[in-house]
């Protein structure tokens, strides 16, 4: 069967898997369709951004022809009361300042027909203007006092400065509009990028949950069946080599699924958070070009409320589940992962492997008060790594739900037993455990008592699978304020079959 077949036998085929592949598509699709609008909107808003910019330059450089006309008319009446040769040097700089300033504007005027045409205005006004002024100079320097004064009289430099500054304030008007209207668009186009962007989150975190709870819908199923296989008669031999099979098959199923679902659920789960991201660094240049808006004029109390309240607090939201589902999809595939690992028997040396785990872990009991004490612990052939994991995993969870009130003590003790067993035991003086949770906190996503510490749910869940794996068993005794007491019981020797698991 060709792979087109397969694939089309799979989408035709009611599953979970086909559930979970057509969720992910679709979030991907999403996140596509987010990427594409979100670039297209911030392109559009930082081309509105930079129309922006290029207004008020375009106003400054409007004061600067004011202020260089201004400049020569004092240079020009100093010259004419005093005759300083100086006034006539400032006369000749502001002169020279001019045809800069007139070309950055037109410059920056480009396309735009309204202020190309006051360009053109001011051009002419402005050298009327010089012109009037260097004749009035003129006559001074020919010792003509008189007649430029005469001049200067007569009112027409005094209507050029009326006409120049008329244009400007035209121009100012047209101006103002440009702004508001750039300003406005760019409003739109950011509300409308972080109203698609949050849409697009939820629906991304709604997919995620459904996917999620599908996975964990399968996990229980499985351990259902596990359960009714223990509950059926051991003396029927064929049904419990075929429910055992069955389970098997179902138990390697489930791994591979958790670890295909997990891995591909990283990629979609990356892309939220870096969107994430860009969403807040846009959430930021929004509430910039806002701030900026609100010196100029009122701004509406919705689309700074969404700004600066409903927007930073989706992002948090978004922000905080998608680490949660992180921190699940890795302990999903830690387990998944161990289900996998060829076991390797050797012998263990307990007291120096319990005494390298505490070491590790000291930083943490020397800032909460605590000691771990480890006694001297028979010894016994299994796999390393298991072992080591179960110990941490214990040892660690004693750390952490410590009782504040009392300084932290924690015991690890075992001893040999009968049959060709030993057994070991991480006993603690914290928080303890209720009878009534005794058995929930070995479940997959299950925590007791109080949720003030990191966790998912997974580590003793992950103990108890590595145990019973391991071809041993796991108890606990505990009660509410007295402290907890774990309890291992393994063979003396891990035998195992072909496939690598205990007999």
């Amino acid at each position: 069967m060709g792979l087109f077949s397969r694939w089309r036998e799979f989408l035709r085929t009611s599953s979970l898997a086909r559930s979970v592949v057509l969720l992910l598509t679709g979030a991907l699709i999403l996140l596509l369709l987010v990427n594409v609008s979100t670039f297209v909107m911030i392109s559009r808003t930082a081309a509105y951004n930079a129309q922006v910019d290029a207004a008020w330059q375009m106003r400054r450089t409007a004061r600067s022809i004011t202020l260089t006309v201004q400049g020569a008319e004092t240079a020009q009446r100093g010259f004419l009361l005093t005759g300083q040769p100086g006034f006539l040097a400032t006369f000749e700089k502001q002169k020279a300042a001019l045809p800069p300033i007139f070309a950055d504007f037109e410059r920056r005027a480009a396309g735009d027909e309204v202020i190309l045409a006051s360009s053109e205005a001011l051009s002419r006004i402005t050298r009327d203007k010089f012109l009037e002024m260097s004749g009035t100079l003129d006559l001074a320097r020919q010792g003509r006092i008189g007649q430029a004064v005469s001049r200067v009289r007569t009112g027409q430099g005094q209507a050029l400065t009326e006409e120049l500054a008329a244009e400007l304030n035209r121009l100012d008007v047209h101006l103002g509009q440009v702004l508001d209207d750039r300003r406005a668009q760019s409003a739109r186009s950011g509300l409308f990028t972080v109203i698609v962007n949050a849409i697009a989150g939820a629906l991304i975190l709604v997919l995620a949950g459904i996917i999620f709870m599908l996975v964990r819908r399968y996990l229980a199923e499985i351990n259902a069946a596990r359960a009714e296989l223990d509950r059926v008669n051991a003396g029927l031999e064929d049904t419990v080599k075929a429910r055992t099979g069955a389970l098997i098959r179902a138990n390697e199923e489930v791994q591979r699924f958790a670890y295909i679902v997990s891995h591909d659920l990283r990629s979609p789960l990356v892309n939220v958070m870096g969107y994430t991201s860009e969403l807040e660094q846009a959430g930021k240049t929004i509430e910039r070009a806002i701030a900026r808006a609100e010196v100029e004029r009122e701004v509406d109390p919705e689309v700074v409320a969404a700004v600066r309240e409903d927007m930073p607090e989706a992002v948090g939201f978004i922000r905080a589940s998608t680490e949660k589902m992180d921190r699940l999809i890795n302990a999903i595939l830690k387990l998944s992962r161990e289900g996998r690992r060829t076991l390797t028997p050797e012998r263990l040396d307990m007291t120096a492997m319990a005494g390298r785990i505490a070491d590790s872990i000291r930083h943490q009991t020397e800032e909460k008060g605590a000691e771990v004490v480890v006694e001297t612990l028979p010894s016994f052939e299994n796999d390393r790594l298991s072992i080591e994991q179960v110990f941490g995993n214990l040892i660690d969870n004693a750390v952490k739900y410590l009782d504040p009130a009392r300084p932290g003590h924690i015991v690890v003790s075992g001893r040999e037993a009968p049959g060709g067993w030993v057994e070991y035991a991480v006993t603690d003086n914290g928080r303890g455990i209720a009878p009534r949770d005794h058995e929930r906190v070995f479940e997959l996503f299950r925590r007791a008592g109080r949720q003030d510490t990191q966790g998912e749910g997974l580590g003793l869940a992950f103990v108890r699978n590595s145990v019973r794996r391991l071809g041993g068993e796991i108890t606990l005794e505990s009660e509410l304020g007295e402290g907890s007491t774990f309890r291992l019981k393994f063979p003396k020797r891990l035998i195992l079959d072909e496939a690598g698991d205990t007999l």
